[in-house]
């Protein structure tokens, strides 16, 4: 699954798909690119898979210029990423404790998890110190 949380909507970018290429990280840019209008900059905070930095993905990136900014969390770091709390939520949330027959049910659950969820986003609002988990 590749997946992008806009901060200021909320809403849920995101590509369930069989594997995690270049070539699948290209086609999510691309929806990205045709979701946001013309001469808005995207900014992405992104972990370091290869399928990020390939050579693929830099050729897409160069073909659209000034369109996107790619910032990498440090390696071993990805607890950084927004996203990675959003997988581990609606793993708890969806996934724990379901039976599916085959990955197109298991796909199908997650696309409508997805699809609800996008009917009625919320913005994240970060939190940091130690009195936000009480707030």
């Amino acid at each position: 699954m590749l997946a992008g949380i806009d901060l200021v909507t909320g809403h849920v970018h995101h590509s369930v798909c069989e594997r995690h290429r270049s070539a699948e990280f290209v086609d999510f840019l691309k929806g990205l690119n045709a979701y946001y209008p013309v001469g808005t900059e995207i900014e992405i905070i992104l972990d370091n898979h290869s399928a990020h930095r390939s050579k693929e993905t830099q050729g897409y990136l160069e073909s659209v210029p000034g369109r996107f900014k790619l910032v990498f969390t440090p390696t071993h770091g990805s607890w950084l990423n927004l996203i990675e709390s959003f997988f581990s939520k609606m793993s708890r949330a969806v996934l724990r404790h379901i039976r599916v027959c085959s990955k197109e049910e298991l796909r199908d659950r997650i696309v409508q998890y997805l699809t609800e969820l996008n009917e009625d986003p919320k913005p994240f609002h970060w939190r940091y110190g130690l009195h936000a988990a009480s707030e």
